[in-house]
């Protein structure tokens, strides 16, 4: 079943178009990665998709119907969007912040029930921060924040969850979990979209991949179908080493490909 699809999408961020006819759609029970050279346009996509940027041209569809008319609670509560570099500014304990992930589910002047303490408790569990639960934000290191952020996210058991980076910062131990668990999310049913930088990660945890590159789809598909060495040369200006490891694409970048040499090629 086919939860987001955008069609024809150009979204434009101060009188200049940055996307360009987006086409890109997310079934549930996969995971589909977001990869592109710094730049591209894949957060704006993924704002996009999560309603927080308008489309100038084309269509954003939930579940069918369209994005812009969806009441913002029904929204919140199916779409958690995931933001890079997120941060809290009080001293709020973990607990209390993944409690956050629950209000849509609140209604007016109810407190959590029982459904929703579980569902912090299992979002917690999952990222691997429930020994942190009475300790403030600001006394966790950078990636255990990141974390805590990620079942925040997860705590509000979304159809659909759109993360931006959500490995950035994170030991190589703790980026295989959180990857991992974006995949146990995927076989509930649910959708996931994750910008990706590791593309070995990628490769590794996603069911499809959309290659971004100037504010367009430069391939989409399948992992291996997308991380040939010629889109790797074109869209991120690298020569690469692509090999396999473990039944799936390994990618490493070997040299930057110089701006003669790129404009020697046909």
């Amino acid at each position: 079943m086919t939860l987001i699809r955008a069609t024809d999408v150009v979204v434009r961020l101060g009188g200049a178009a940055i996307l360009h006819g987006i086409d890109v759609e997310l079934a549930g029970g996969e995971v589909v990665g977001l990869i592109g050279a710094n730049g591209a346009g894949k957060t704006t996509l993924l704002r996009a998709l999560a309603g927080l940027l308008p489309a100038a041209q084309g269509a954003i569809a939930l579940g069918g119907r369209p994005l812009a008319l969806l009441p913002r609670r029904e929204l919140a509560q199916t779409v958690a969007y995931l933001p890079q570099g997120g941060a809290s500014h009080w001293p709020v304990s973990v607990e209390t912040l993944a409690m956050l992930g629950r209000l849509p589910h609140l209604g007016p002047w109810r407190g959590p029930c029982e459904r929703d303490r579980r569902a912090v408790e299992a979002a917690l569990a999952a990222c691997d921060v429930a020994q942190f639960r009475k300790r403030t934000l600001d006394t966790l290191s950078g990636g255990e924040r990141a974390r805590v952020l990620i079942a925040r996210a997860l705590a509000s058991e979304p159809r659909v969850l759109l993360a931006d980076e959500p490995v950035a910062g994170l030991d190589p131990g703790h980026q295989l979990d959180v990857m991992a668990t974006l995949r146990r999310l995927a076989a509930t049913g649910a959708g996931i979209v994750v910008v990706v930088h590791d593309l070995t990660l990628a490769a590794r945890f996603c069911d499809r991949l959309v290659l971004l590159d100037a504010g367009r789809v430069a391939a989409a598909g399948p992992p291996r179908a997308v991380l040939s060495r010629e889109n790797l040369a074109r869209c991120y200006g690298i020569r690469a080493q692509v090999a396999e490891f473990d039944g799936v694409p390994w990618v490493g970048p070997a040299t930057r490909i110089t701006a003669l040499e790129s404009d020697a090629r046909p």
